[in-house]
């Protein structure tokens, strides 16, 4: 079988995105209208592609990790958000073009300028430049091109590979010192400021609850932790998953999926012992390679990766635990699985500033494509962050109890308080010191115990409220404990998917065009997430081929195999080319061999190859293809070639 040339033809971005918008896979919501930047519909054939990629997300992760599946409300009200640090903190740096007043997302600014600059200086030193007509450089203000020095370049180069690592004043700084206009006016642009990315909404008719609509679906498995631990019966490590809609007010969306207001998450909550981060699964894939852009690199200025096992990255302490590591294995698996160019796969850690302020650790699997490195999936490691401080809010404990098989026996300070007493002298204030007692630890209870052997002090609790007590209050004695349950707040290793643009990408990375039709492209879209596995394509609009057609639809809906029917009057290589480009990776000729011999005709999408069998064991060589059971080598092995001959009696 002759090899496949996907790259007789340099990728094609506007070509892409016209067969795209042509065939409907996904289209700028409220077009009619206008549009609105960020939102998007998907047809047909997206919606399909869509729903393919979470099919196989749930066997992945779900069914093959046993996970407990939720869905949880997408209006949240805003003591929620507030508690979990997403109102303060869940923001972008922007900056306002000068003249005009559009809005720009700083570090894609800069991101933008640099790069274009860096690049504008390897075409004209390749010779390769293209000269920029004159008119159009005055109607769009198209900078002129120019070559860098060595340093500057290398300077660029720095400031590129630390960028996420930038807080908002730096950026200002960067875009003052090299002189970064807004690239569709040339205007200069102001200071960035921080802008909330969460919409905002209200709950009920008075207006009284405000709300968000969320930004991520993490919060629902926190808020439902108590839950799902009984649900599986007290035992950690766990995990709950989720798929449902997000939406982020995003400053500035240009780049069709990757930055959208609406989009589908995919997310996985692990809760794990904080004291045992080890996964039970790791032995199994601590031989994998995985493609690492670790943080002191970054730091250092540069963007070299290095390919190191998960067992060594562990080890040496690059990745953080074994429970982080498998599931960014588990991540590289799946985007394989779907169709992802494993050479445009890399996993980069968060840097310290650019670190969520509740992770302690994280990776995002980044997938390149026409933009660039594009983050798709984030894999962190949020401590016990967000039981605690839900927990610390609401006064629900937030805990696993675990019965220890030896109880632990230890001496320690205790305090018991006068009751009576303390009600008595404090009234409504009562609770608040009694709660501020119970919560001290062992050296502060020594310190308060000696405080007390001079007959009064003053005890003061983190709000600032002062309580004089004398020992008539409280006593505190070393007494000898033992625990049999031991108590503790689960970490929790978060995966985070983006599915549009994992399906975006994935789109970029399976596109190509023939040598003999570079304007029709092919997407050799895997079998397992084609939005169409079978084009069924009679030779003719002749009625002996009706029942065959019938049959053969009928046969393939029973094995859960999506197939359609193409009887247009086109020639049957007009209909497969039209069907290439929608990803569809098998095709079946019935024609009169069918109705003499009962055969069918087997055509295969990128090889465009041809193999004949009848039409029971080409239907079922065709569900094992779709159920990814045998690849195409393998059915070539069942099925011989056709050389048009058969269809001749």
């Amino acid at each position: 079988m002759a090899a496949v040339n996907k790259t007789a033809h340099s990728f094609d971005k506007a070509r892409l995105e016209a067969l795209l918008s042509r065939r409907f896979f996904y289209a700028p919501a409220f077009e009619i209208y206008g549009g609105v930047a960020g939102l998007y519909d998907y047809g047909p054939s997206g919606s399909s592609l869509q729903a393919n990629i979470i099919n196989e997300w749930r066997k992945h992760f779900i069914i093959e990790e046993a996970m407990l599946e939720l869905d949880t409300t997408i209006m949240t009200p805003a003591p929620v958000f507030e508690t979990s640090g997403h109102v303060a903190r869940f923001a972008d740096w922007m900056v306002k073009d000068t003249k005009t007043g559009d809005m720009l997302r700083a570090d894609h600014l800069v991101k933008t300028v640099l790069g274009q600059r860096l690049a504008d200086d390897e075409e004209l030193r390749s010779g390769t430049a293209q000269p920029v007509d004159a008119k159009k450089k005055k109607k769009d203000k198209t900078p002129p091109k120019v070559k860098l020095e060595a340093a500057v370049a290398k300077e660029y180069e720095t400031i590129l590979a630390q960028l996420d690592n930038y807080d908002g004043p730096q950026l200002g700084e960067l875009c003052r010192t090299h002189k970064i206009h807004n690239p569709d006016t040339d205007n200069e642009v102001g200071e960035p400021s921080q802008f909330n990315l969460m919409f905002t909404s209200s709950i009920g008719p008075t207006g009284r609850f405000p709300g968000y609509l969320r930004p991520e679906t993490a919060q629902g498995h926190f808020l439902n932790f108590s839950r799902l631990l009984d649900f599986n019966n007290g035992k950690v490590p766990f995990a709950s998953a989720q798929i449902g809609r997000s939406f982020r007010n995003e400053i500035s969306p240009r780049a069709g999926l990757l930055r959208v207001r609406e989009f589908t998450m995919a997310e996985i909550e692990h809760f794990v012992d904080p004291d045992d981060k080890k996964h039970p699964k790791f032995a199994s894939v601590a031989d994998v390679e995985l493609t690492l852009l670790d943080r002191h690199v970054q730091e250092a200025g540069s963007t070299e990766v290095k390919r190191l096992r998960v067992g060594d990255a562990v080890a040496n302490g690059v990745i953080a635990n074994e429970t982080l590591a498998y599931f960014m294995v588990r991540i590289s698996q799946f985007l394989l699985k779907i169709g992802i160019d494993p050479k445009r796969m890399r996993f980069r850690q968060h840097m310290g500033n650019e670190m969520a302020h509740y992770a302690t650790d994280c990776w995002d699997a980044e997938l390149q494509n026409s933009y660039g490195w594009t983050e798709c999936v984030g894999c962190a490691d949020r401590a016990a962050y967000d039981l605690t401080v839900h927990s610390k809010k609401t006064g629900q404990q937030l805990v696993v109890r675990e019965s220890l098989r030896e109880p632990i026996v230890r001496e320690a300070e205790v305090a018991e308080l006068n009751k009576k007493i303390v009600g008595k002298s404090f009234k409504g204030d009562a609770a608040i010191f009694t709660k501020h007692i119970e919560g001290l630890d062992e050296a502060a209870l020594v310190e308060l115990k000696s405080a007390l052997l001079n007959g009064k002090t003053t005890v003061t609790t983190a709000e600032g409220k002062s309580f004089e007590i004398t020992p008539e209050f409280l006593t505190i004695e070393r007494k000898t404990l033992k625990q049999s349950i031991r108590e503790y707040t689960p970490n929790v290793i978060e995966p985070s998917f983006g599915l549009g643009r994992i399906l975006y990408v994935l789109l970029e990375h399976n596109y190509w065009s023939r040598e003999q039709d570079v304007d029709r492209g092919v997407l050799s879209l895997p079998p397992l997430v084609a939005p169409t596995k079978v084009l069924i394509c009679p030779l003719s609009s002749n009625k002996e081929f009706e029942p065959i057609v019938a049959d053969i639809s009928a046969k393939l809906r029973r094995s859960g195999i999506f197939s359609k029917v193409d009887d247009s009057s086109q020639t049957i290589g007009k209909r497969y080319s039209r069907n290439d480009e929608l990803g569809t990776p098998y095709g079946l000729t019935v024609d009169f061999a069918s109705v003499q011999k009962g055969t069918l005709t087997l055509r295969e999408r990128d090889t465009m190859d041809q193999r004949i069998g009848s039409i029971d064991e080409v239907v079922s060589i065709v569900a094992d293809l779709c159920e990814g059971k045998i690849d195409w080598p393998q059915a070539c092995e069942r099925l011989p070639a056709y050389d048009g001959k058969q269809a001749v009696d």
